[in-house]
């Protein structure tokens, strides 16, 4: 898998642009990033990579690039 499909997961649960400064995004920054938009995220990632997140993580998922670094260390995602 790739960061593109990532990407793919934040923009379809989240309806973002395709020019959306990935590096910027965070939690409540983004009006449709609130939290009944977490958790479509949170299920379209889940889906996207075959994982069951922990709930810490799903807390803790605060920005695009926490994300990125949660995936890679903890679920051995390659991104």
């Amino acid at each position: 898998m790739s960061e593109a499909r990532l990407r793919e997961a934040f923009q379809t649960a989240l309806d973002l642009p395709g020019d959306t400064d990935w590096a910027a995004l965070a939690y409540a920054q983004h009006e449709h990033w609130d939290s009944l938009g977490h958790m479509a995220l949170v299920a379209e990632i889940e889906e996207a990579f075959d994982i069951m997140m922990d709930t810490d993580d799903v807390i803790g998922m605060s920005s695009y690039p926490v994300a990125v670094e949660m995936l890679r260390t903890r679920y051995d995602v390659v991104l």
